[in-house]
Order: structure tokens, then sequence, then C-alpha cells
């Protein structure tokens, strides 16, 4: 079970991005990094990165140019993908085109997706808004709870 450690900060990089994409009736992702070094969870968040990225109201995916400069961008900083995070224009559930565009691919990866472009989504009821799914060893989306006690985000003041 893949937890993670993040904070306000992080949540507010997280909706800001969000929220400009939904201006413009478009999707957006950012990527939740963690340092190379953690090698056990949870993982403490360290960056919100927002990769270049194609966009438009159902949808989002990376060219091949924004997955060059990631790579070097994580093995500069060394850091790791954790989770991915986006926006949806209605309901937030992990839909086919999440399953086929998703940038986390390995076992224990989180993908968060958060309704109505996070309108009215807040550091405070981010956890209750997030729909947050974990990648299976059958390379699969579960659902999983977000946060709480039983939940894989937690948030550090």
């Amino acid at each position: 079970m893949t937890t993670i450690n993040c904070s306000l900060q992080t949540l507010d990089q997280t909706i800001d991005v969000l929220r400009a994409g939904g201006a413009v009736g478009e999707e957006q992702v950012v990527l939740w990094l963690a340092p190379l070094s953690a090698v056990r969870p949870p993982y403490p968040i360290v960056e919100v990165y927002r990769p270049n990225q194609i966009t438009d109201v159902d949808y989002f995916k990376l060219p091949r140019e924004s997955l060059r400069a990631l790579m070097t961008h994580l093995r500069a900083k060394r850091l790791k993908i954790v989770a991915q995070v986006h926006s949806h224009p209605g309901q937030a559930f992990h839909s086919k085109a999440d399953d086929e565009w998703a940038i986390v691919r390995h076992e224990g990866a989180l993908s968060l997706v958060i309704p109505r472009f996070a309108v009215s989504t807040t550091p405070a009821n981010f956890f209750e808004q997030a729909a947050t799914y974990e990648l299976s060893a059958q390379n699969e989306w579960v659902r999983a709870p977000s946060g709480g006690p039983s939940g894989r985000i937690g948030v550090t003041m």
C-alpha cells in the first residue's frame, strides 16, 4: 500500500493549476514528486510538477518532448513520481482515457482525480472530493481511500 505525506502548500499549488485549466475548460495534470532516496512509504512530496501537456475538456496527454523534459528533471533533482493528480469537468473517477494516458505506471502508483475542474476544491475538502486510485500488480487502477486514518495521503503542516 502506497502512502504519502504532502503539505498544505502542495494542495494549494495543485488546486491552482487544476483551476487554471478549468478556467479555459480543460483538464490539467500535475505530478507529485518525492526524493529518490525515500524507499519506503510514506513518501514525502517535495515538488508539484506541471509538465507541458496537450489538454481538452475530457483528457490530457504528454507529448514526447514533455516526457523527455520530465525524465531530465527527475534525474537532475534525484526525484521520482509518486502520484499524478488531474481534474475532470464533472465527476471524479478513473476513465478509460485516464487508464490509457496515465503517466505513472508502476505498482503502487497513485492517481487522484478532482471533480469539476477543482472549482470548489480547497485543502480542507481535497480528500473528500478526490477519487484516489492505486495501480495494482495486475496493472489495474483500484479505488483507494484518500485521506483519514485508512487513507493513502496525510497532510503535514
